[in-house]
């Protein structure tokens, strides 16, 4: 009976032995590379932090089926913030209990400000495949590098896609063209805004009006009766989805048909066409992320990406986002072994050495981050909504033959 029970507690020892030495071991405790992903998973705006994940997710597959990051399978880890307050809680649980590698993130621009701040704390870098502000690269933070497209890129398309496409359709010169920008309120909308009057100016083009407007109001009849008043040929707006839903049913209430609705990040989603209905956003054009329906031949790999997403998740994206995220990560993951650590600065300073034309990724971007770590060769593309269903109509090579169509409704 002693020997048994002397037995037992050598066992009992030693398997307490084991997960000590494990929890003190490096190698045994950190099994995987650890990636921290940032975004909303509640709220209003859960759908796009799920979707951006998505493509995180089909971007691990393909990294693990090929041996992972620095020779670990890639785990993604998710952290919920809505918020800027809830973007730092979350790097500080991501990187305090879960020990996380990097981080990588975000939906919303302001929670990626914050986060990416909280994680400098940490030491730890802070990767961003989504968000679009301007000022978030021109922090000079040394931890935080973006891979995907930024607040000038989306403005920049906005504005060749009424001076290059619209101003022909339309049947104007540019120089007798009327615009009308709306944008949401915060760094996200105010950036692209700015540099969309400041171009469209410059083109020589009309700005008749410039109005912001909060992303949580519940009435913004007010934005839409200025608009109106000012009678634009286009009415071009930045914001996010229950806004521009919101904009574009008081668009219709009132009576508001501009020759040319042109929204900046939102808009090409079910959620647009389930509020709104086909009838009412029939010819509405939308600059956004590139979508798994451009040419092969801008973006290679996009039809297999849009293969491996209805295999994962027996569905189509539900945003467009994902297939930016997807690339992100791609990009991140090329960084890392180049550097052959995880190491912030190590890490940016290989992905400055990345040099890759467009037309390289699925998406059609290219990869060359400038003195700011940011990467310049990440063009939108423009949808529009016909039929019911969205389609690619620019630029020309992403588009495949698509014309645009139905202005003026």
């Amino acid at each position: 009976m002693v020997r048994k029970f002397t037995r037992r507690m050598t066992l009992a020892l030693s398997g307490a032995a084991l997960v000590a030495i494990a929890a003190a071991s490096p190698v045994m405790a950190q099994e995987t590379f650890k990636i921290g992903s940032i975004n909303p998973y509640s709220g209003p705006m859960a759908l796009y932090g799920d979707e951006v994940t998505r493509g995180y997710d089909l971007a691990a597959d393909a990294l693990n089926a090929k041996g992972g990051i620095l020779g670990k399978q890639v785990e993604i880890i998710r952290g919920n913030a809505t918020s800027p307050q809830e973007g730092i809680a979350a790097v500080e649980q991501l990187a305090g209990r879960d020990k996380v590698d990097v981080f990588i993130g975000t939906y919303l621009s302001a929670v990626a400000a914050a986060a990416s701040e909280a994680a400098m704390n940490y030491q730890k870098l802070y990767w961003d495949t989504n968000a679009l502000a301007a000022n978030l690269t021109e922090r000079g933070l040394p931890n935080f590098a973006r891979s995907g497209p930024y607040a000038a890129s989306f403005a920049d398309q906005s504005v060749a896609l009424i001076t290059d496409l619209l101003a022909d359709e339309l049947g104007k010169d540019k120089k007798d063209l009327k615009v009308w920008i709306e944008h949401e309120e915060s760094i996200y909308g105010t950036s692209v805004a700015e540099i969309q009057k400041e171009k469209l100016e410059a083109a020589g083009v009309q700005v008749v009006g410039m109005s912001a407007h909060s992303p949580k109001a519940i009435d913004l009849t007010d934005s839409i009766l200025r608009a109106r008043d000012a009678k634009p040929d286009i009415w071009l707006n930045t914001g996010y989805v229950p806004d521009g839903n919101l904009l574009l049913r008081t668009m219709r209430d009132q009576g508001f048909h501009p020759a040319a609705k042109v929204m900046v990040g939102t808009g090409d989603t079910r959620e647009t066409i389930e509020a709104l209905g086909p009838e009412a956003i029939e010819g509405l054009l939308v600059v956004s992320y590139p979508r798994p329906d451009i040419d092969e031949s801008y973006g290679p790999g996009a039809a297999a990406y849009l293969e491996a997403y209805r295999k994962k998740y027996h569905a189509d994206p539900l945003a467009p986002q994902s297939m930016t995220a997807f690339v992100g990560l791609q990009m991140l993951a090329e960084a890392i072994e180049a550097a052959g650590s995880a190491e912030p600065e190590a890490v940016i300073a290989a992905a400055r050495k990345i040099d890759k034309p467009l037309s390289s990724y699925a998406t059609g971007y290219g990869a060359k981050f400038d003195e700011k770590n940011q990467n310049v060769l990440t063009p939108p593309t423009v949808i529009q909504w016909q039929d019911g269903k969205v389609v690619t109509v620019f630029p020309v090579a992403a588009a495949g033959g698509n014309k645009v169509k139905s202005l003026g409704k």
